[in-house]
C-alpha cells in the first residue's frame, strides 16, 4: 500500500519588527509567534539599528514605527529599501496624522496600519503586504484618498504599489472612459474596497467566495480604467462627493 505524500507547508513570512518600546515589541513578537505562518527573524529598537539589520536578514516584511528616537519611522522608509529593496515596509504606529500616512505612502511603504489594529487582521495584513498588496487601516482610508486629492499625482507616484495618480470624479451612471457601468454586486465590492477591507473580509461580508470577490475586484478595475484597488478607492470617494 503506498502512502500520498503530505503537502508541503508554505514557507512562513519573515519579518523584522522595529519599535523603540521594549514591551510593546516583545508583546508584539509574542502575538506574531502564535501564527505558524509568521516568523520574526530580527528586531530593532531605533532606524539606525534597522538600517544595519535589515541587508543582514533580508526580510520579507519590515513592521516599522513612526515614533523613534533620532529618525521617523517615515524618513528611514526610503533608507530601508535601498539597502533591502525585496523588502516590503509596513507601518504599524499609533499616529493617524493625514501627513504622515501620505509621507509613508510617497516614500515607499508598503502599508499603514494603526497599533489598534486586530491580532488576526495585523497577521492578514503582513501577509497581503508580503504579496506585495498594498494595506491601509480602514479607519485611515478617508484620509488617504485626501492626500491624493491635496497633494496630487506627482507626490504620490514615488509611493509603493498602491499609489497611483487619483481618476477624475464620475457620476454613478457615468464610468470612467465611457466603460460599462458596474453590475449591482460589483458596487457592493466597490463599497467594501473603500473601505479598505481585504477580498476575506469582502467574502465574508457579502457572503461571497473570496475567488468571487478576486473575479470582481478584476471586472471593476478593468470596467473603470484602473490598476489598483487604491485609485478605485478614490474614484468612489470622488463619485459620493458630486452625487
Amino acid at each position: 500500500m503506498t502512502t500520498m505524500p503530505s503537502p508541503v507547508a508554505a514557507a512562513p513570512v519573515t519579518l523584522l519588527v522595529v519599535d523603540d518600546h521594549t514591551l510593546f515589541r516583545r508583546g508584539l513578537i509574542a502575538l506574531l509567534a502564535q501564527d505558524a505562518g509568521l516568523q520574526v527573524i530580527g528586531e530593532a529598537g531605533d532606524a539606525a539599528e534597522a538600517l544595519r539589520l535589515a541587508p543582514q536578514l533580508l526580510p520579507q516584511v519590515i513592521l516599522l514605527d513612526n515614533h523613534l528616537p533620532g529618525v521617523m519611522g517615515v524618513d528611514a522608509i526610503r533608507g530601508l529599501r535601498e539597502v533591502a529593496p525585496a523588502s516590503r515596509v509596513l507601518m504599524l504606529t499609533v499616529s493617524e496624522d493625514a501627513q504622515d500616512l501620505a509621507a509613508a505612502l510617497r516614500n515607499g511603504a508598503q502599508g499603514y496600519l494603526l497599533k489598534t489594529i486586530d491580532g488576526d487582521l495585523l497577521a492578514e495584513a503582513i501577509r497581503r503586504a508580503a504579496r506585495g498588496e498594498p494595506v491601509v487601516s480602514p479607519e485611515l482610508m478617508g484620509k488617504l484618498v485626501a492626500a491624493f486629492q491635496s497633494q496630487g499625482a506627482p507626490g504620490m507616484a514615488a509611493a509603493a504599489p498602491a499609489a497611483a495618480p487619483p481618476v477624475a470624479p464620475a457620476s454613478a451612471t457615468e464610468p470612467v472612459s465611457g466603460t460599462a457601468p458596474l453590475s449591482p454586486r460589483e458596487e457592493d465590492v466597490l463599497r467594501e474596497i473603500t473601505r479598505g477591507a481585504s477580498n476575506k473580509e469582502i467574502a465574508r461580508t457579502l457572503d461571497i467566495a473570496e475567488t468571487t470577490v478576486k473575479i470582481h475586484v478584476q471586472h471593476i478595475l478593468r470596467k473603470l480604467g484602473l490598476t489598483s484597488r487604491v485609485q478605485a478607492a478614490v474614484y468612489a470617494s470622488d463619485r459620493q462627493r458630486t452625487e
